[in-house]
């Protein structure tokens, strides 16, 4: 999901990726596409937050924003 693959932060080196797509705009786009999330950010926040899913395998997926 090319939504997803946006959200990266750090590359694999571990440097910083910008620009990036804050978790709380994946977020808001995932629930309005009717995905179901286990955890969701505080969207009255900014910064390092998370949300969680699980896949239709059951397996569970983690979307963390550091900065």
């Amino acid at each position: 999901m090319t939504l997803i693959a946006s959200a990266m932060v750090k590359e694999q080196d571990a440097q910083s990726v910008d620009p990036f797509t804050d978790v709380r705009e994946l977020q808001k786009a995932l629930q309005a596409a009717g995905v179901t999330l286990t955890a969701e950010a505080d969207q009255a926040t900014t910064g390092p937050a998370h949300i969680t899913l699980t896949d239709p395998d059951g397996n569970p997926i983690l979307i963390d924003q550091h900065r």
